[in-house]
């Protein structure tokens, strides 16, 4: 077995210790009979036509954080990512960075959180990577994930039409603010929580085929403004959300209020944003509130003809853009 507390340079030098790393420690949680075989690549049988590829690096700092930590984020954020294109996801690969130092306690913490998320999407993990860098030539672990999913309904920008619904399945900017409320120490005693959760749990319901969902995305960084924007650049419509009938935890907007945030622009990890043929809306939104993950959610807005851009209808019935912030407020939320 392992015996140190710490992983080591050695750990990553492709010898003794990293075999010792590999199959002591990170099969201990990702243990089926694919990875098992410790091959350069997972051998997969995939019948289906189309399938979603996706793939994405985690960074976050704090490593740790409520509601979740880096390994439970880099399977739910890349279990999205596919659920987000129509896809049930299916194969995980799972690589680290480590930097050296690092306590084998806080590294299978990590490992096992990954793992237990991974199983509760149904997905499995079955390749990865591990390298380990000097101390200082890292912050404690990165880890990098790719994933393949089964496209099952058809969705995309070019599918939005004038009319459309504005969903979002819940509360909005949970992960964001629970993440800057652990890293700068800012002593909110409100239970404040990161949403970080596996979305497929939920998408799998709604995928009609064809399908009155015409386009979906989890607003992770830039939050639902940056997605709204993203929909926006290019189009011959523009987007009007009404600002009282957004769902946001009084904590989370009491959060805001102090740190002169809006919460449009704040980090989530388990919310989507879907836009919906307006005949469907009303469906779609009980289907989803039906799912514990999707109690919170709303209609918000609709895509409009006029005016292009993205607009809040505020509560005392003027109208403002939402544009696009050029940098992340807080980085490494993700």
């Amino acid at each position: 077995m392992v015996s140190d507390k710490t992983v080591h340079l050695s750990h990553g030098s492709g010898g003794l210790l990293t075999n010792k790393l590999i199959k002591q420690v990170i099969l201990k949680y990702f243990n089926n009979k694919i990875i098992k075989r410790l091959e350069d690549s997972a051998e997969l049988n995939i019948k289906e036509n189309k399938i979603a590829f996706t793939t994405d690096s985690y960074v976050i700092n704090p490593i740790f954080f409520p509601g979740g930590d880096i390994g439970k984020l880099a399977i739910c954020g890349t279990v999205n990512d596919l659920a987000m294109k129509g896809a049930v996801p299916k194969f995980i690969s799972f690589s680290l960075i480590i930097e050296e130092g690092l306590g084998f306690d806080d590294l299978e913490r990590i490992l096992k959180s990954a793992a237990n998320a991974a199983q509760k999407a149904g997905v499995a993990v079955v390749c990865g990577d591990t390298k380990v860098v000097e101390k200082g030539k890292a912050d404690k672990i990165f880890i990098t994930t790719s994933g393949i999913g089964i496209i099952k309904t058809s969705l995309g920008k070019e599918k939005i039409k004038i009319g459309d619904k504005i969903l979002v399945s819940g509360t909005i900017g949970d992960h964001g603010i629970a993440i800057m409320n652990e890293r700068l120490n800012l002593g909110l005693k409100s239970n404040i929580i990161s949403d970080v959760a596996p979305l497929n749990l939920l998408t799998t319901r709604l995928f009609d085929n064809p399908s009155p969902i015409h386009f979906m995305r989890d607003p992770t960084r830039g939050g639902v403004v940056a997605i709204l924007n993203e929909i926006v650049d290019g189009a011959n419509f523009g987007i009007m959300i009404k600002e009282d009938t957004l769902p946001i935890k009084k904590e989370v907007m009491g959060a805001c209020e102090i740190l002169g945030l809006d919460p449009l622009y704040i980090a989530n990890e388990g919310k989507f944003v879907a836009l919906v043929d307006k005949k469907f809306a009303k469906k779609i939104l009980e289907r989803i509130k039906s799912h514990a993950l999707g109690k919170n959610a709303a209609i918000i807005g609709e895509v409009v003809h006029e005016p292009k851009g993205v607009w809040l209808k505020t509560k005392i019935g003027g109208v403002h853009p939402l544009l696009q912030l050029e940098a992340e407020g807080l980085p490494r939320i993700c």
